[in-house]
């Protein structure tokens, strides 16, 4: 009977100090209630509370939060239907609100996510929910952020992680992408055939002034030697002129002149029997051939008179 009533004893005193000792851990804050009234917030560390009067009310945890968004669907400003889903990550920051502001501020944070979402992306294209993810993220982040205040959180981001079109739209997508490809080879190809055009004609045009400039300068070349080769022409006649002048005025030059012309008369007229195809004779045999014929003209006259 006395250990049943030591037992009892023990029991009562580790209850009452049970109630009475309160250890608030690092990562949380309790809220109290006196007697179903909010009596204060607790910060992490030992606390002694008033058994059967104090009570722990809510623990919150104050570290940062990562709430998963389902996905959900959602109509995009050009009538497209996609698939959202997203990271939401929050932070308690008064303890007070979060207990008496709303019910469950993390259930709340989740739809309050999900209708915002779908309010945004209502008002982009779908092209621009691809391209514009960050100014989504921070749109949705703002107008969280606004709305939770009350609850007592802090909204500190959020991550669009997958946009997923249709079945449809994705086969429309991708043939939208094929023609893209395809218009910008074309258009690659063309300008590969205009710089082409371009430098072919830049290189006949190269060529025909090139040889232009080498046909004018043969022909500067060629007048330059043919006036180079008067000059020498006409300096040597003028020198041989010169020479035979000199040697006219020395005893027996002209003698010597006179011979030096009868050997070539001799010789271009035996040059010329050679290449012509008539007969040549010397003026005087020409005059005693004219005598006959004149002799025998007379002889004839004569005998018809007879």
């Amino acid at each position: 009977m006395l250990g049943f009533t030591v037992t009892m004893i023990i029991l009562v005193i580790a209850f009452i100090f049970y109630h009475l000792i309160l250890i608030v851990p690092m990562r949380e804050a309790c809220v109290i209630e006196r007697l179903g009234k909010f009596r204060g917030v607790l910060e992490p560390g030992l606390h002694l509370l008033i058994p059967f009067v104090d009570r722990v009310a809510h623990r919150h945890e104050i570290r940062e939060q990562c709430l998963n968004i389902p996905h959900q669907s959602c109509i995009s400003r050009d009538n497209i239907q996609v698939d959202v889903d997203g990271l939401l990550y929050i932070k308690v920051m008064d303890p007070y609100k979060a207990s008496y502001g709303i019910e469950d501020y993390l259930i709340a944070a989740v739809n309050l996510a999900q209708t915002t979402v779908r309010s945004e992306v209502g008002k982009l294209t779908l092209g621009q929910t691809f391209s514009e993810r960050e100014k989504l993220n921070e749109t949705i982040v703002r107008e969280i952020d606004n709305a939770s205040e009350p609850w007592g959180i802090k909204v500190l981001r959020y991550e669009v992680m997958n946009i997923t079109p249709s079945v449809n739209v994705i086969d429309t997508l991708e043939k939208q992408m094929e023609a893209e490809r395809q218009k910008r080879a074309e258009i690659t190809l063309a300008n590969a055939e205009r710089d082409s055009t371009i430098n072919l004609s830049e290189g006949d045009r190269q060529e025909a002034i090139n040889l232009s400039e080498g046909e004018r300068q043969k022909r500067i070349n060629e007048a330059m030697g043919r006036a180079q080769e008067i000059t020498i022409v006409a300096g040597a006649t003028a020198e041989g002129m010169r020479l035979i002048a000199s040697a006219i005025n020395e005893p027996g030059g002209m003698q010597a002149m006179n011979l030096e012309l009868v050997g070539s008369y001799v010789d271009r007229i035996d040059a010329l029997f050679k290449e012509a195809d008539i007969s040549v004779v010397p003026r005087e045999l020409a005059r005693m051939e004219g005598f006959f014929e004149g002799m025998d003209q007379v002889s004839q006259t004569m005998k018809g008179g007879q």
